[in-house]
């Protein structure tokens, strides 16, 4: 099946309005009338119609803490010490305060910086931003440009820039004026840590690391080595872990097995929740379970790491095969967490199956709750789960679980994509390993928060397809994506996704995939002011489409270069093409393209001047719209119809529908259009001397801006 393209702009949801013309008045609502955002009933109406209507609200503050563990024991020490260095770095004028807190792995670096940092909530009032920078993760470290993305939109931007300087520059500008603390966990250079430290001077950045990381001594750095637990400390983790009745008649072996795990908190916390499992097994069995091989010590006093593998291996050992079976399945994914229905999709089972498991892993230690259904591995259970998956299960499982997944990916994103934008149309899926589970769901709000919750998760498994080779789920995966990509305009993942997208598409050998992917990420370079580059894609498009004969590509193709042409202030090219457009689409019978044609004949008319022909195009592309039930962007060319109006001098009939399309934005989420339809309220205020009230639109439209293009930030602030 062919997608509808024409999708420049094309990312939301409005209703119907009737222009109540006519010389008799009623006043009734019936039917199956449905409304979005505020309504007026009234016969009469002079002096037009102000609506109030509130701006979203603020994201909440980001507290992205990891979970502090209950059997967290001493340290009393370290926090202090931790306290010391603090004070040391504001006493010493410190641009910003850096602290480094390194040591062996398992030696419980993040749970000690997630316990100080908790203590100092109050004193980072705007936030605190946590990021596993997965120094030693098997698929390599994560780039300063993922975590920049993911800290500015938890701090209320939307747009990311797709170049890292201008990622860097735009996280510097985010932070410059706020008090937040940021842990960067799991290090391995100090080249990781330099783009992600933020602007200013009021905040805090701790960094935890296996390496000692000396080069950050030039950036101000404070360095605290994290030393291992006492044996006091460590007897006290495991009876905690254990029970205290469980122990106590033996405390002996006890002694020596808190021995065995070398003070590493993770090893100790292994060792107690196996016997804690184990009622009958005598604490000696478990002292000599985890009597280390001949040289495993000397490996120990380097990384801590044959320790751990020692303790995971007693803990894997009396896992129950269902709990095993998870275990590897979840350890093979590349992801950074994963909740419940990522897990039942891994081992083909049931949700409530998966539940079941995932309380059995948590409960053994192996396995970290995160929060509301998330859960994640510490980097060393990771890497045993992945060599367990590798000597227990064939090839062939494996390939299976990690489809299985791609696949759960896949589909909950395409059901996404269905219910947020049905108007268009969309390739064909294919599916070697689907999913019973029904998407986590249920309206359009949920649709669009699952597919911005899970981006980074997405963009992973999309990698995933790529190194497999599954070619056909990479270009899906992308296709699935557009909703997030065009109503939250992350920028930086809609142009990687489409590159990836684009060679995926050529790997198949599909060229309608192959244009489609040109189509929707010439969009993406042209939103991110890419427009050269955006013009050679749709240049490769038009081509593709004409040597294959599809006139709805070709028009789409014809549509975009036109809106290029629009955007560089080229408008007589701009209307060659989009008239050229709308000639192709008549005559291969697409209204809804000939209508979107319209909405951008429209904008060069409005540039023009030419206010007749503005109202006339954007009139008739609404009509259009309407017609094909696309109410998202009949309501863009609402706007554009009443702001077109206004400048002709009816300001009442042109101030109303624009309240009523920036209603329809509110309600849908589309917080881009509510920005630019907020400032052409502005802007028509102004025309009217309401200098008060242009004000405010003005400054509701640039909060907006700020989280969705900073470009139009900049450009409005100039004005």
């Amino acid at each position: 099946m062919w997608r509808a393209t024409g999708r420049r702009e094309t990312d939301g949801m409005s209703a119907a309005r009737n222009d109540g013309r006519g010389s008799e008045s009623s006043n009734v609502i019936g039917g199956s009338a449905r409304f979005y955002g505020p309504t007026v009933q009234a016969r009469d109406v002079h002096g037009g119609i102000h609506v109030q209507i509130a701006s979203p609200p603020p994201p909440p503050t980001p507290r992205q803490l990891l979970p502090v563990p209950a059997h967290f024991t001493n340290r009393h020490d370290e926090l202090a010490a931790l306290d010391g260095l603090l004070a040391q770095q504001v006493d010493a004028g410190a641009r910003q305060p850096l602290i480094v807190v390194n040591g062996p792995a398992g030696i419980g670096k993040t749970t000690l910086v997630s316990r100080w940092l908790r203590r100092h909530e109050s004193a980072f009032p705007d936030g605190q931003l946590y990021a596993d920078l997965r120094g030693h993760a098997a698929d390599g470290p994560v780039g300063p440009g993922e975590i920049i993305g993911r800290f500015v939109r938890a701090l209320g931007a939307w747009a990311v820039p797709v170049d890292l300087e201008e990622q860097a520059s735009l996280w510097r500008s985010v932070t410059a004026d706020l008090r937040i603390a940021v842990v960067l966990d799991n290090a391995f250079t100090a080249a990781q840590i330099r783009p992600l430290l933020p602007g200013g001077s009021r905040s805090l950045v701790v960094v935890t690391s296996r390496h000692r990381l000396t080069g950050l001594r030039l950036d101000g750095a404070e360095f605290h080595r994290l030393q291992a637990l006492g044996p006091a400390a460590g007897l006290e983790l495991f009876i905690r872990g254990a029970g205290e009745g469980r122990v106590l008649g033996d405390l002996a072996a006890v002694r020596q097995v808190v021995n065995l795990c070398a003070g590493l908190p993770l090893a100790v916390c292994l060792a107690s929740a196996r016997l804690a499992a184990r009622p009958r097994q005598p604490v000696a069995a478990l002292a000599e379970a985890l009597t280390p091989d001949t040289g495993r010590l000397a490996v120990l006093e380097v990384e801590g790491e044959a320790t751990v593998s020692k303790a995971l291996d007693a803990s894997y050992a009396v896992l129950g095969p269902e709990a095993a079976r998870m275990y590897r399945a979840l350890g093979l994914l590349p992801l950074p967490d994963f909740d419940s229905r990522t897990a039942a999709a891994a081992c083909a089972a049931s949700l409530d199956w998966a539940e079941h498991r995932l309380d059995e892993l948590i409960e053994a230690n192996v396995l970290e709750d995160i929060g509301p259904d998330a859960f994640r591995f510490h980097d060393l259970v990771r890497i045993h789960a992945r060599d367990r998956a590798t000597t227990t299960d064939s090839e062939a499982d494996r390939e299976r679980t990690l489809r299985r997944v791609a696949d759960w990916y896949l589909q909950t994103a395409t059901a996404a994509q269905s219910r947020i934008t049905p108007i268009q149309f969309t390739l064909p899926r294919t599916y070697a390993e689907p999913s019973p589970l029904p998407a986590p769901f249920t309206d359009d709000r949920g649709a669009l928060g699952w597919l911005h919750d899970r981006r980074t998760h997405l963009m992973a498994v999309l990698r995933l397809c790529v190194e497999r080779g599954w070619h056909a789920t990479a270009w899906q995966l992308v296709d699935a994506m557009w909703p997030l990509f065009l109503r939250l305009r992350h920028y930086d993942l809609w142009i990687e996704a489409h590159r990836i997208g684009l060679e995926a598409a050529r790997g198949h050998g599909h060229r309608e995939a192959e244009r489609q992917m040109l189509n929707s990420g010439a969009i993406g370079l042209s939103a991110a002011r890419r427009t050269d580059e955006a013009a050679e894609w749709y240049s490769a498009s038009l081509s593709a489409a004409r040597e294959a004969g599809d006139a709805r590509d070709e028009g789409q193709a014809l549509l975009g270069l036109g809106a290029c042409h629009y955007e560089a202030g080229r408008f007589a090219e701009a209307v060659a093409h989009l008239n050229r457009a709308v000639t192709t689409w008549e005559g291969c019978g697409y209204p809804r393209g000939v209508a979107l044609a319209r909405i951008v004949l429209g904008e060069v008319a409005l540039a023009e001047h030419d206010l007749e022909r503005a109202v006339t195009c954007f009139a008739r592309a609404r009509e259009g719209l309407l017609a094909v039930a696309d109410p998202h962007d009949a309501a863009r060319a609402l706007a554009f119809l009443g702001r077109a109006k206004t400048r002709a001098g009816e300001q009442a009939t042109g101030t109303a529908q624009m309240e009523e399309a920036l209603a329809v934005f509110t309600a849908s989420g589309a917080v881009h259009w509510q920005a630019r339809t907020l400032e052409m309220l502005g802007d028509a205020a102004g025309e009217r001397g309401e200098d008060a009230s242009a004000e405010e639109f003005h400054a509701r439209a640039l909060a907006l801006y700020e989280t969705t293009s900073p470009a139009d930030a900049r450009r409005l602030r100039r004005t």
